[in-house]
């Protein structure tokens, strides 16, 4: 059977209005046996039945293009559509649904631009997230607004990512020995076995050690020096996407948080030509097998955007066990987890016990709990204070089995980076 045809048109709520009041005045003319109530609401019956034959007959297409903007947690999104002639951008109604994890910071702004309509949207991002913004819903009308017609669009759609800008600097820490025969790769850090390579130019994220001031001064230009870093093994990076006795709001949030930071680590592993793996654990375990490169980089990505959070939550004993039949054994794992439960906390000895070496990068659930709370001032306190304890006890408990990092402030990372690449501390479990 072929799938029903979608309509061409669709009138409008003015449409009916004037129907309605066409009919009440044919009514009242024929009653009282007095045609100018007919006559006036001659106009208004044909209105609606002469619309869809004028204008477009059929439904138009635009070609969309976007730019994302902005810094930290402010975003600025900007559309252009571009409809064919001999339709007119003003007559175009756009409709850019709202990602998870994002707020609007103000009204949706649409202005003529040539043969164009510009649609400006201010956004904010209260915590790291990574979404998808679709290409936007469009759908024609005419000029007194009687009828409306869909509009066949054509674009890509946006990525946003936001994320602390530290985990850049998080590839060059020293890798569990995994691989055979360990390799050099280019290094744009001084790694802890780093080595001079060479000069190269100068990036924006490069930090002031790494730029040859000398070789600057000389060029009239930046540059940079080039490290070589021993790569001895691969990571995996996983997600714990289980829900959690805190409710599906928060853990929405906090598995949006666990993303962003994915997405960081797996960018700052894959520029150093680090093999990444990735896994994503709900009812049952979503892996992707190790690689390197362009083309990981984006399975990675579209693997992040389609990540949601699991209905029923599976045993942890069944992560760690199939955990073993992709990865190997020994491998350096960054576990994202808001161990907000006993079942969240069991995965970390699961992992040691089959052979992973964790660390853990736990964000917390504290402040997003306090801003979903509707308590006063005093029992929202006492609520706090009862909250920090039970924190400190789970990552306490945690650092028996692996290191476990607390993460409060969410745009900030600089002490997780540091951890990472003092392996002293990892080994003492300090």
């Amino acid at each position: 059977m072929s799938e029903p045809t979608a309509p061409s048109f669709r009138w409008r709520p003015l449409s009916y209005l004037l129907l309605g009041f066409a009919v009440v005045l044919f009514a009242l003319g024929i009653a009282g046996r007095n045609p100018v109530p007919i006559l006036t609401g001659f106009p208004l019956l044909l209105a609606p039945i002469v619309a869809p034959l004028i204008g477009t007959r059929r439904s138009p297409r635009v070609t969309v293009t976007g730019q994302v903007e902005g810094a930290g947690g402010v975003i600025d999104v900007i559309f252009h559509l571009t409809p064919q002639r001999p339709v007119s951008p003003g007559d175009l109604r756009v409709v850019v649904p709202l990602p998870g994890g994002i707020d609007e910071r103000a009204p949706p702004h649409a202005s003529l631009d040539g043969d164009s309509l510009r649609v400006e949207l201010s956004w904010s991002v209260p915590q790291p997230t990574v979404a998808n913004v679709p290409v936007p819903e469009v759908r024609w009308e005419d000029a007194i607004g009687l009828l409306e017609r869909p509009v066949e669009t054509s674009g890509e759609p946006l990525s946003i990512e936001r994320y602390p800008p530290e985990l850049q600097r998080a590839g060059v820490f020293r890798l569990e020995h995994t691989i055979a025969l360990p390799g050099e790769t280019r290094s744009r850090a001084i790694g802890s076995t780093g080595e001079f390579f060479g000069i190269r130019e100068a990036t924006l994220h490069d930090p002031p050690r790494v730029i040859n001031w000398l070789a600057s001064a000389r060029a009239g230009r930046r540059l940079a020096n080039e490290y070589a870093l021993d790569r001895t093994g691969d990571v995996l990076i996983l997600i714990d996407a289980r829900p959690t006795p805190l409710g599906p709001t928060v853990d929405a949030r906090l598995l949006g948080i666990s993303r962003a930071a994915a997405y960081g680590l797996a960018d700052a592993f894959l520029q150093e030509k680090t093999r990444v793996g990735l896994g994503v654990y709900g009812e049952f375990l979503t892996i992707l097998p190790l690689a390197t490169g362009r083309a990981q980089r984006l399975r990675i990505h579209q693997m992040l955007f389609q990540t949601a959070l699991a209905s029923i939550g599976g045993p942890a004993e069944r992560c760690a066990v199939s955990l073993r039949r992709y990865y190997a054994r020994g491998m350096s794992t960054i576990l994202l987890s808001p161990l907000a439960d006993d079942e969240s906390m069991l995965l970390v000895p699961h992992l040691r016990r089959r052979g992973f070496h964790p660390i853990v990068l736990s964000p917390s659930f504290l402040p997003l709990a306090a801003l979903t709370s509707n308590l006063g001032a005093e029992d929202e306190a006492v609520v706090d204070r009862v909250g920090r304890l039970l924190r400190r006890e789970q990552i306490a408990r945690t650092w028996r089995d692996a290191p476990a990092i607390d993460w409060v402030d969410f745009w900030s990372l600089g002490g997780f980076v540091d951890f990472l690449n003092r392996p002293t501390l990892r080994e003492r479990g300090i």
